[in-house]
């Protein structure tokens, strides 16, 4: 008994040599083949690996930091199975289990998001509250506080779960919740661009398992889960950052340096060295610890990382954060992992530039790149310069000139030819980080209808921010709280419940309605979703364009005129051919297009063009 007593000890203080595994997990039958598990403990190093099965270990990788081992094992052609990692120093040895789990049939080719979703982003702690026991933890520092607008106010996954019916509702077919890792940052930790574990859900949002939830519920509803993802850096309350497996896992500084933010340095062949290294390897912020991608160690941890949530919880697309700042060959080697291991996988890089073809740069194939003998393989990017006309006031230029009103518009789209897949490009009014398009325009709700009807027609993926639905405002002048307020209804004892028609008001229904019947007519059409454009100078205000395919045409039309304007149909009859009938989506009216059309001052029609009937 005594002995037995001895040995339980012994084991006990053995297995306590290892306190975390990361990847914690695998799979069998991945691309990515040779899988690289960090062991962390005290003095791991000092011991001798070995695996069981006839496994074959292809490297023992040490550190100057004797507290961690990085084992690659070669998974090529293993079934899976409960593997044992035998780790041994002279006469003393202890053991570690670890699991290779059956991978999800036809994982590899899933389908992802593409030009013929809409994207609902969600600020996942201002969205709704679905649980309110887990809005402040014990463990973790910043406890929920709804008074404080820069404050956790306790928004969760069971709060998106429980209104995914909402969101469908809005004709919405994929789901980009901000961030849902760990961040334990003493203050302003709600956004959760500062992860302290990469591996686990932050527990005021749920867990792993809820997130898996998540994942299933929407795919329930044949909708789609993109997870927010960060390369670019961590928060410095990470578990790494009081013990780092090298000193070059992060870009060192003699003293703090914060980016330049000059993401021209990236490509710009005139560019000082420093100026590079400063945009690069700078700090985003000071509690953003800058991962350093051209460290091999911290690339493939990464790349794994990304690789294990797609596969755990069934993703079907990544948004990268500040993609641009990342070492800019290391983020090309994460982008071609992850889409060699998923071809169908898109992934949707901030590139948050005010050029067209400083941003087609950075998307896969770009001939631009190609210059530089550069290929980011980014299937996707943001199209800010859109963003830029919309954000800066173009529905407020009522009287067009040269260079002002919806003439902007029309240039943007002129670019498209600088980007390798203009279909494949994300487009919106706003989001997370800027000002609302409500408090831009002050609400107007046909200024709205302009710009959703813009949208949702042009080439691209649409993207809408929660809120602006209900014609939620917010002014990012005041911070950017405000421009992340709490959704109305999705907290106990709300007065206001914009989840349901009956709570919302009339003002809010407005919103409300205009947008679901135009993303819910959207869905179906192949014609928006793939079709090509051809768009037309402005002219007097007012700008057209067709979207069109071999089977349908639909031809928009915007007049940003503060005045009714005549438009002359004649113009457009390379596009509308014989079809002389325009049946309005918005409004249900029928127009004659073989006479010229009278438009309502800042007013937005879709026609589907058809045949007028014979008799």
């Amino acid at each position: 008994m005594k002995k037995l007593l001895f040995f339980l000890l012994i084991s006990v203080s053995a297995l306590a040599q290892i306190d975390r595994v990361e990847p914690p997990f695998w799979w069998n039958d991945m691309t990515h083949t040779d899988l690289q598990i960090l062991f962390y403990g005290k003095n791991i190093a000092q011991n001798e690996v070995t695996v069981s099965n006839g496994i074959s270990i292809k490297s023992v990788q040490k550190t100057e930091n004797p507290n961690y081992l990085f084992v690659t094992i070669d998974t090529k052609n293993v079934p899976a199975q409960d593997l044992i990692f035998t780790f041994k120093n002279g006469k003393k040895s202890f053991t570690q289990s670890y699991v290779l789990k059956s991978r999800k049939e036809n994982s590899r080719f899933r389908k992802s998001f593409d030009s013929s979703d809409v994207i609902y982003l969600i600020m996942s702690d201002r969205f709704a509250n679905g649980n309110p026991n887990n809005d402040s933890n014990d463990k973790l520092f910043e406890k929920a506080n709804r008074s404080n607008k820069d404050g956790r106010h306790g928004g969760d996954i069971e709060g998106i779960i429980k209104n995914l019916d909402y969101i469908q509702s809005l004709g919405a077919t994929a789901v980009w919740p901000t961030p849902l890792c760990e961040d334990n940052d003493e203050r302003g930790s709600y956004h959760t661009y500062g992860q302290s574990d990469v591996y686990k859900i932050d527990a005021r949002f749920g867990t792993n398992e809820d997130y898996l939830r998540l994942s299933a519920e929407l795919h329930r509803r044949g909708m789609k889960n993109i997870m927010d993802y960060v390369t670019n850096h961590w928060g410095y309350k990470h578990w790494m950052m009081n013990d780092l497996p090298t000193h070059d896992w992060l870009h060192q500084w003699p003293e703090f340096t914060q980016s330049n933010f000059r993401m021209t340095t990236q490509f710009d062949s005139n560019a000082s060295q420093s100026d590079y290294q400063k945009c690069a390897d700078g700090w985003f912020v000071k509690s953003m610890p800058d991962l350093n991608q051209s460290n091999p160690l911290v690339l493939n941890y990464l790349i794994q990382n990304a690789i294990w949530w797609i596969e755990y919880a069934d993703l079907d697309g990544f948004r990268v954060d500040t993609y641009s700042y990342n070492d800019k060959e290391g983020i090309a080697k994460w982008t071609k992992a992850i889409t060699d291991e998923y071809p169908n996988f898109n992934i949707v890089g901030e590139v948050w530039m005010h050029d067209q073809a400083q941003m087609a740069y950075w998307q896969k194939d770009s001939k631009i790149g190609a210059i530089q003998s550069y290929n980011s393989y980014l299937p996707s990017v943001m199209d800010f310069t859109l963003h830029d006309a919309i954000n800066g006031g173009v529905f407020n230029e009522d009287k067009a000139s040269w260079d002002s009103g919806i003439i902007k518009l029309y240039e943007n789209f002129a670019n498209d030819f600088l980007y390798p897949n203009s279909n494949n490009i994300l487009v919106f009014t706003e989001n997370h980080d800027t000002n609302r398009f409500n408090q831009a325009y002050g609400s107007d709700f046909k200024k709205y209808q302009m710009a959703l009807t813009l949208i949702a027609t042009i080439r691209g993926i649409p993207q809408i921010y929660y809120g602006s639905e209900i014609g939620m405002a917010g002014d990012k002048g005041v911070g950017d709280g405000d421009i992340r307020r709490d959704f109305p209804g999705g907290w106990q004892g709300d007065t206001n419940n914009a989840f349901t028609k009956e709570g919302r008001t009339k003002f809010q229904n407005e919103f409300y309605d205009f947008t679901a019947k135009l993303f819910n007519w959207r869905k179906s059409k192949e014609v928006i979703h793939t079709g090509k454009t051809t768009q037309y100078v402005p002219e007097n205000n007012v700008y057209v364009y067709f979207r069109y395919n071999e089977k349908e045409s639909v031809m928009v039309i915007l007049n940003n005129s503060d005045e009714k304007q005549t438009l002359k149909t004649a113009r457009f009859k390379e596009n509308i051919k014989k079809l002389s009938i325009g049946n309005d989506v918005l409004s249900g009216q029928r127009f004659d297009l073989t006479n010229d059309l009278t438009l309502e001052p800042k007013s937005a029609l879709i026609l589907e063009l058809t045949q007028r009937p014979v008799r």
